[in-house]
């Protein structure tokens, strides 16, 4: 990732501007439809795991803005723990890494549109493999 993106996505957040999903959508479709044992391009693991990230900080910024006591705060919680498992985990020019890292963005994504009560309206959804 440059520090132009990182730059970019700072601004995008502080102004909260919606991330650009349509690429990483079609990422996360085509890297869960993989059957192949080819290896994937560091590349592709390293998108998807700084994509995460990024999901992951707009999730957890709408998560805090609800009470304790909510239950889509703490279903946030339990989606932001189980991906930052996920993304803590050494980063592999695998098929099972890279997989990994698509099922954490359409995760992070399905507990984003929840937050936003956007669901499906707004965006297509990643569909489930």
């Amino acid at each position: 990732m440059t520090s132009t993106h990182q730059v970019l996505h700072q601004d995008a957040v502080a102004a909260e501007l919606p991330l650009d999903r349509g690429p990483y959508e079609c990422l996360v479709t085509v890297v869960l439809a993989w059957t192949s044992t080819e290896p994937f391009p560091a590349r592709d693991c390293e998108q998807l795991t700084g994509h995460a990230h990024e999901v992951a900080a707009d999730v957890r910024r709408l998560a805090e803005r609800l009470p304790e006591s909510s239950g889509r705060q703490a279903l946030a919680d339990m989606v932001l723990t189980e991906a930052a498992q996920h993304l803590g985990t050494p980063l592999e020019a695998t098929v099972r890494c890279v997989q990994e890292r698509a099922q954490v963005v359409r995760s992070l994504y399905a507990r984003l549109d929840r937050l936003t009560d956007k669901g499906s309206a707004s965006s297509p959804a990643v569909p489930s493999p």
